[in-house]
């Protein structure tokens, strides 16, 4: 048994890696698993998100005559409040699918220019969802609290991590270690849910 997970962006991949790695088993990317859908993401919510590439790559696996791997699949994003929640599902595809990320945050910090720090709430929310060789479906659904800083800071993250301002750490997300950010990231609260949750469901 295996797990599949529907991603292809490395970094992402690196994190779930070191997240996982205890439960045992390989864990591949859906390309190094030969799955290589173009999947449409037109769920209201992240946990819908998630589901939607788990279940469609589960279909693929199935249909090439793979019964026993567990496919994985997050969504994740950002929720601005002063921004009713901007970027939210759209978090990847905020200002273009291919804008670069250091336009994205820059863009934002233009946006809330002149707002002050208790109006900058703000919050990484990230969904896990899993599809069981025999079809079960589970999720898990996380967050990481923080504000929108004042400048881009930090080489460690990607995405709007150099942006997210965490106040107990005087730090941004991008500022972090891997270890530090894995203790406390949507991400890894979510992937270590879910981790939980599988060793029940597998008695491992």
């Amino acid at each position: 048994m295996r797990i599949v997970f529907a991603t292809g962006n490395k970094d992402k991949l690196r994190e779930i890696r070191e997240i996982m790695g205890g439960i045992g088993m390989e864990i591949l990317s859906m390309k190094e698993a030969g799955v290589f859908e173009d999947i449409v993401e037109d769920g209201s919510s992240f946990a819908e998100n998630a589901v939607i590439k788990a279940s469609a790559i589960h279909r693929a696996l199935t249909d090439a005559g793979d019964k026993d791997s567990i496919v994985l699949a997050d969504d994740s994003g950002l929720e601005i409040d002063y921004l009713n929640k901007e970027p939210g599902i759209y978090s990847a595809r905020y200002m273009g699918k291919d804008t670069p990320y250091p336009e994205k945050n820059a863009r934002i910090l233009e946006r809330l220019e002149g707002v002050e720090d208790k109006d900058r709430t703000a919050r990484f929310v990230c969904a896990v969802g899993a599809v069981l060789p025999d079809g079960k479906i589970l999720t898990t659904v996380q967050t990481m609290e923080g504000i929108i800083g004042h400048e881009i800071a930090g080489a460690n993250g990607f995405g709007y991590d150099p942006i997210f301002f965490l106040p107990e750490y005087k730090k941004t997300s991008a500022e972090l270690s891997p270890e530090e950010k894995n203790a406390i990231s949507h991400r890894g609260k979510a992937l270590r849910a879910m981790l939980d949750i599988l060793k029940q469901e597998l008695g491992v």
